[in-house]
């Protein structure tokens, strides 16, 4: 029997559409409009579409968006200004700087100097902090997504194994962070370049989250029949978007697959304007 597609589109299209609604609630009660403002530095094509992505996202939600471009060449010290300038600034609720930036900025340093309030990425120390006590002000964006997607779709994850490939801060840690947390009650493991013989361990995988940004790495050996697959990769092979799994051969083994693109991508913009909108309420 062939996966169930698991359709990342009509799910973040379902939580758009509750978080425009909930925004004409609180500009109607408060007269507040929740603000984003993004920083993008460079002129990275991939950057660029995910900055023009979020823009319509927010137009389309009711939300402002504010876009400030900076030239490539930036330093840090005239970056830093500005996030201090966005974190002062009272009528903006969420501050997001676009990854990656250029190699000669301190990435780390940048996304600190955001006030915890307006990271509605949710990179900052503190909040990380939060997510991880179980009581989280904001979720991480990709993560909170996958989680949505395995909640409307019904998939159980008490008692199931959990396998996430990739340990980066901004996917496969507070991914395997969420999984765990009491009322998802997941066994999570986390595979990286270091993990022997990771087809063994993916295919004691009830849940497999792909997350290591090589393309099509999980071939349809390496997942368990029946398991739930979760692609979190975007690559471009060819002129061609592929993401972390072999789709063809793991859909053929798996039960529920996300599909790429069209799965977990778009629900990434949809958590964003979500922890807008919570910021907002906060403020």
């Amino acid at each position: 029997m062939p996966a169930q597609i698991i359709d990342g589109i009509a799910i973040a299209e379902s939580v758009r559409n509750q978080v425009a609604a909930e925004t004409q609630s609180l500009i109607a009660e408060t007269g507040i409009v929740p603000h984003l403002a993004a920083v993008l530095v460079g002129n990275d094509p991939a950057s660029e579409v995910y900055v023009r992505n979020k823009e319509r996202a927010c137009l389309k939600a009711g939300l402002k968006s504010t876009l400030h471009r900076l030239d490539a060449a930036t330093p840090q010290a005239e970056l830093l200004a500005l996030v201090d300038a966005l974190n002062r600034d009272t009528t903006i609720h969420g501050i997001l700087v676009q990854l990656p930036l250029p190699k000669h900025l301190d990435s780390t340093q940048i996304l600190d100097a955001i006030v915890p309030t307006k990271d509605v990425d949710a990179f900052h120390p503190e909040n990380t902090g939060l997510m991880l006590q179980g009581r989280p002000r904001f979720l991480p964006c990709t993560p909170a997504g996958v989680m949505k997607m395995l909640h409307v779709s019904n998939i159980a994850t008490a008692g199931r194994h959990a396998v996430v490939i990739g340990r980066s801060d901004i996917v496969g840690k507070p991914m395997a962070a969420l999984l765990v947390q009491k009322g998802v009650d997941a066994t999570v493991t986390i595979c990286h370049s270091r993990t022997a013989d990771i087809g063994s361990i993916c295919r004691t995988a009830d849940i497999l989250i792909a997350a290591v940004g090589i393309p099509e790495f999980v071939k349809g050996h390496m997942v368990k029949p029946g398991a739930v697959v979760i692609d979190v990769g975007i690559n471009r092979v060819n002129e061609r978007l592929v993401g972390d799994v072999d789709y063809a051969a793991a859909s053929a083994v798996a039960s529920a697959i996300t599909p790429v693109p069209g799965g977990v991508g778009p629900m990434t913009i949809a958590m964003l304007l979500q922890n807008t909108l919570t910021s907002a309420r906060l403020s």
